[in-house]
């Protein structure tokens, strides 16, 4: 998976956002041993500084730990990961219905948007051959 830094926001909240969805989809298992600082900081071609900074945030909310001379490690605990892809979705549910309430949807007219959409794509799924 790429990285992807721009630079509207700091970057080390982005490799925060960039490693946990990595954490989170599967990419990086329970139990993964993390490539070193310098390494991931030149994969993502940031500041080993800022990828630090990043890592030791995620130590806090306790999805990475260290293991002293073995480097870090994916945290094995799946209710913590469960929790921050929860915390995620929620986010991102957040953002889509400010994006739809932003172009006049209420919000019973984007929850009945969605419903068409789900029976729409049902109705595909038995038609294989409808696109």
């Amino acid at each position: 998976m790429k990285w992807n830094i721009d630079s509207d926001r700091p970057i080390y909240k982005q490799l925060i956002e960039q490693i946990e969805y990595r954490i989170v989809s599967g990419l990086y298992k329970p139990g993964d041993k993390l490539s070193s600082v310098r390494e991931l900081a030149m994969d993502a071609g940031v500041n080993p500084n800022t990828m630090q900074k990043a890592l030791a945030e995620l130590e806090r909310s306790g999805l990475v730990f260290t293991v002293r001379t073995s480097g870090r490690y994916i945290t094995k605990e799946i209710k913590v990961i469960e929790e921050v892809k929860k915390t995620i979705a929620f986010d991102e549910i957040e953002r889509f219905f400010e994006k739809m309430q932003s172009l006049g949807y209420t919000k019973r007219e984007i929850i009945s948007l969605i419903e068409t959409d789900k029976e729409r794509g049902q109705e595909n799924d038995k038609h294989p051959n409808s696109n």
